[in-house]
Order: C-alpha cells, then structure tokens, then sequence
C-alpha cells in the first residue's frame, strides 16, 4: 500500500498516511481539524545492485548481438535472450 503525505494549511503540521490507490484523498488535518493537502513528494524507489538493469541497459553499451537462438549470441545481454 502506498505512503501518501499531507500538509495541513491551517497548522503546517507534515502527516504520512498509508492508502489504498482508490481511498479518497485525506482532507482534514489529525491535529487541528483543518485542512489538509496531499503532497507531491519522492519516491524512495531505487534500482540497487545487478540484474537487467545492471548488465543490458546502466552503461550504455551498444547492442549488435544477433537474435536468440543462434550460437554467437551474447548471454548477457538482454537483446540476444529476448529476440
């Protein structure tokens, strides 16, 4: 479930919640009752570590392997595995 936060604009008070993609939007504020607006804020999304992103697409490497199924096809590269 994702993490939604709220600023109230009567109290400034800074709230998390967590909702469902079709709860309706938070509108009042859990301290002082006024009104609260959903932020736009940053994903703490990141791709770490290996896998496809890593080894076929991260480090600009051009790809001239020919389709999957033919001997002289890079294993690693995702072009090749995938046709």
């Amino acid at each position: 479930m994702p993490l939604y936060e709220y600023q109230c604009e009567d109290c400034g008070l800074n709230f998390e919640v967590r909702q469902k993609f079709s709860d309706e939007p938070i509108n009042t504020c859990r301290q002082c009752g006024g009104n609260a607006k959903k932020q736009i804020s940053q994903t703490a999304f990141a791709l770490k570590g290996g896998g496809w992103y890593e080894q076929g697409y991260s480090q600009g490497k051009s790809c001239s392997a020919p389709a999957a199924g033919n001997s002289d096809a890079c294993v690693s590269c995702p072009k090749a595995a995938n046709g």
